[in-house]
């Protein structure tokens, strides 16, 4: 395109020149480079100003010019303006591959803060999927985590307060508050305790996370904390569903105890714990996500069809909304009905499956 651009716009220039040869346009000729140096590498840039040299010293012939002085003066011109546009053109490469090599570092540490979920822990089956509502940024404020050890399985989804990078130091925090407490609190609720303990040094007043944590180490007896966060969705495999109500606890970095709740699912049941740019995506009209409509959509499938079927509804529901998009993260749970107990053998890190990427 840049060449074609730049092409174009010298021979058109050296055109008008040779149909109007009582007006001089040689210094003209040097817009070639200056197009060039925009979109081109400095060597093609460069080519284009010799061209445009060239040109410019081959006019004085079709021109007829009366005055060698004047002629001269044109193409030092030329000469000028096609040295600095190649000049401009290296600087612009140069400032393009420091911020690719920004842009790369940057998203490095972004993926960094999410984990790598496994696909299988005790008797569940995993998916999860994350969505930046920050143009050019991998994550946001949203989070995820498992913990999947000999002893435990347990899973974490949040949404800190803001947006940009000051969420995701925050949301990095949240997750290594959560890997710290899950190791080593026997109970969910003094995990959450735990967390919100840790993470209040770090939260300024008006900062907290809301948060669901889930412990699914015995899978016929999963047991819940609240905090400040959507309820999450409980499937059934004939397409069902009801949302799981308990007592919502304060968001963490504001409350002072937290509340472990049981519920029950059966083999086949799926357990949709979201973020609320699941529940708060409206459409044109404004209306939001009824998500008791979306259960129907999530039976039948794999869980990781499942959840990308999940995000395209989502997608198409909010087409055409004038609200701003918010950071998405949806975490599905199958409670498996084959016999099968995915668990760490003595011989691996009980932290193997929720390390970084």
């Amino acid at each position: 395109m840049g060449v074609a651009l730049a092409g174009t716009t010298l021979l058109v220039l050296v055109l008008v020149d040779l149909l109007l040869p009582s007006v001089s346009l040689a210094v003209l000729f040097a817009l070639s480079p200056m197009v060039a140096c925009a979109v081109l590498p400095p060597r093609p840039t460069a080519a284009f100003g010799v061209a445009a040299l060239l040109a410019a010293a081959s006019s004085y012939w079709w021109n007829h010019d009366q005055s060698l002085a004047q002629h001269g003066v044109r193409v030092l011109s030329v000469v000028a303006f096609s040295t600095t546009a190649a000049v401009v053109a290296h600087i612009r490469v140069r400032r393009e591959r420091e911020l690719q090599h920004v842009s790369r570092l940057a998203e490095v540490a972004q993926r960094a803060v999410l984990p790598v979920l496994p696909a299988h822990a005790r008797r569940v089956n995993i998916a999860v999927r994350y969505r930046s509502a920050t143009a050019d940024a991998v994550i946001g404020g949203d989070l995820y985590d498992c913990y999947h050890s000999r002893t435990h399985t347990r899973f974490l989804i949040g949404d800190v307060r803001g947006k940009g990078l000051g969420a995701v130091e925050q949301a990095a925090r949240v997750i290594r508050s959560f890997r710290q407490a899950a190791a080593f609190q026997q109970e969910l609720d003094d995990v959450a305790d735990d967390m919100n303990a840790y993470l209040l040094p770090f939260f300024d007043p008006e900062e907290f996370v809301t948060a669901i944590l889930l412990d699914v180490t015995d899978s016929g007896r999963p047991q819940i904390v609240a905090a400040g966060h959507p309820p999450p969705l409980l499937i059934h495999p004939d397409g069902s569903s009801e949302l799981v109500e308990v007592d919502n606890d304060l968001p963490l970095g504001l409350g002072f105890a937290y509340e472990r709740h049981d519920f029950t699912w059966e083999p086949g049941d799926r357990l949709l714990i979201y973020t609320d740019g699941l529940s708060e995506a409206r459409d044109a009209q404004g209306e939001f996500l009824d998500l008791l409509d979306l259960a129907p959509h999530l039976v039948g499938l794999d869980v990781d069809a499942a959840v990308d079927r999940l995000l395209d509804l989502t997608r198409d529901h909010a087409r055409g909304s004038t609200d701003a998009a918010d950071d998405l993260a949806v975490l599905l749970l199958e409670h498996a009905v084959d016999e099968q107990d995915y668990r760490p053998e003595d011989a691996q890190h009980d932290w193997g499956s929720s390390l970084p990427r």
